[in-house]
């Protein structure tokens, strides 16, 4: 067997990780977890350094959707007591988009639900995209907006976005047992669409649907084949109303190994700690970022995320920078906790409960 070093030393100077070697990482025992992503991490500040890309989501429409992902709260006959609403006006998006920018987001993601744009669609985004680059030239915008027909993606191009996100969710030979409205090559043809386009190719899985570990290696590596330029892990949220309702599979050290592996699989490129990293990865979140080079800042689609305060500062706390500020590790006095010791108001002595 491989060491973690070892292989590391390899891939730092151009070795390709292996099927086998991948499923070694995956099935590092929880004692060594540490060890791997500590040597992992060097890939990481290789190519990043210790800087964190901050994004930032903006949900333009939310709900009513009428595919069947398995794994959704918008899905075709959802029970999910989600938001439900129909496009945001330019105006409003902007200004949703301003505060995860002003929170040190340098790139903002414009999501809609749905099986995919109408061109009448792809307009309003391009609106949409104008009024946010009019308040803040400098940031990146990718969009979300499911299946691309042709065409579409050249004139998001044209319109102003970077980037384009689809992921692929899991492995092709996992993919009919998440969805049967589309098929695994739906989504390969939307981001060949993007890149033959000039947009940034960004597409990643969600961990925790019930895949064997070769069919998580399956996955990153095909994300490897597609040279995704950025990459969101998310660790599975089993709404309430949904198929995959009560699915529990995921520890914090399997997370850490699973974005041990991408970073292993795709050294250069980035690793967004993405949907559920609050749930799964919960006390972990930190040595993530040992891993991943960013993630989503505050709130989901249709979940809350960690408050963004505390986001930034689990940044600072671990010796990291955001990327694109001038941040040298300190906590600002926007976001530091009280300097003052909190003073105890329940439990013993009291009628309060106490926390416990």
């Amino acid at each position: 067997m491989t060491s973690p070093a070892a292989l590391v030393d390899r891939i730092s100077t151009g070795h390709r990780i292996t099927e086998a070697e991948a499923l070694q990482v995956l099935t590092t025992p929880d004692a060594e977890t540490f060890t791997l992503v500590a040597e992992a991490g060097r890939l990481r500040r290789q190519h990043f350094g210790a800087t964190v890309k901050v994004n930032y989501l903006v949900s333009l429409k939310t709900g009513l959707c009428p595919e069947d992902c398995t794994y959704c709260s918008q899905r075709l006959g959802t029970d999910a007591q989600i938001l439900k609403y129909t496009w945001l006006k330019p105006a409003e998006a902007a200004r949703q988009a301003g505060f995860g920018i002003r929170g040190g987001a340098s790139r903002v993601c414009l999501v809609a639900s749905g099986t995919g744009p109408t061109d009448r669609d792809v307009d309003r985004v391009g609106e949409i995209v104008q009024e946010v680059k009019e308040q803040n030239p400098q940031v990146e915008v990718c969009a979300c907006l499911g299946l691309l027909k042709e065409g579409q993606a050249a004139k998001l191009r044209e319109a102003g976005v970077d980037a384009y996100n689809h992921n692929i969710n899991t492995a092709r030979s996992m993919y009919p047992q998440i969805c049967s409205t589309h098929t695994y090559d739906d989504r390969i043809e939307t981001i060949d669409q993007a890149t033959g386009a000039g947009l940034s190719p960004c597409s990643g899985l969600i961990a925790g649907m019930g895949e064997t570990d070769e069919q998580m290696v399956e996955a990153v590596l095909a994300l490897r084949e597609m040279e995704s330029e950025s990459i969101p892990v998310n660790f599975l949220m089993p709404f309430d109303g949904t198929p995959l309702e009560g699915t529990w599979e995921l520890t914090p050290l399997h997370c850490l190994r699973i974005l041990a592996l991408v970073r292993l699989a795709c050294p250069d490129k980035e690793l967004r700690i993405a949907g559920g990293r609050e749930m799964h990865l919960r006390s972990l979140q930190p040595v993530a970022l040992q891993v991943a080079n960013s993630l989503f800042l505050g709130d989901y689609l249709t979940s809350e995320g960690q408050a963004a305060e505390a986001d930034l500062e689990m940044i600072r706390d671990a010796g990291l920078t955001v990327l694109g500020t001038d941040d040298d590790g300190a906590v600002t006095s926007s976001s530091a906790p009280s300097l003052n010791p909190a003073l105890r108001r329940r439990g013993a002595g009291t009628q309060e409960v106490p926390n416990a």
